[in-house]
């Protein structure tokens, strides 16, 4: 997994309509919150997307622009999304899974997908990594308020 103060990887997905999105095109402008699902059917990762969902405000608010990553191709993704309507994008990987290229390989004889977040920065340093095998800890909303709440700081100059 990348770890807090690293650069953030040229990262490939795609949306559910199969549009590029590279996680570049975010620096500068916005910070980013990548939340990895372990499967658009993980009943607990769905319970961690209705909890940003309700926070969608906040995170905007906030200067944070949430993608929801999840490792089935663009297809299931979009069945997904059109059945549960999050208010975010679903973005999924152009080349092998997402979850791969930041660390979060199948664990457990390769059977259960890891699951987690990524808090990036406008210019691009990871402020947050968190992992998980298993799904009820995949979602860290504390280390997440946290890390967002120093972007903050970093901004104003407080610390």
């Amino acid at each position: 997994m990348l770890e807090t103060g690293s650069t953030a990887p040229a990262l490939e997905l795609e949306n559910t309509e199969g549009k590029p999105v590279h996680l570049t095109d975010f620096q500068g402008t916005e910070n980013v919150l990548l939340y990895f699902l372990r499967s658009t059917t993980c009943p607990v990762c769905n319970r961690h997307v209705k909890d940003l969902a309700g926070r969608a405000d906040e995170l905007s608010a906030a200067g944070v622009r949430v993608l929801l990553v999840v490792p089935e191709g663009r297809t299931e993704a979009g069945a997904w999304r059109a059945k549960r309507k999050p208010p975010f994008p679903v973005v999924t990987g152009r080349r092998g899974t997402p979850h791969e290229a930041v660390g979060l390989p199948k664990k457990v004889f390769g059977t259960l997908q890891q699951s987690g977040s990524l808090l990036i920065d406008r210019s691009g340093i990871v402020r947050h990594a968190h992992a998980a095998t298993m799904p009820t800890n995949g979602y860290d909303r504390k280390g997440i308020e946290q890390a967002i709440a120093g972007l903050a700081r970093n901004e104003t100059g407080t610390r």
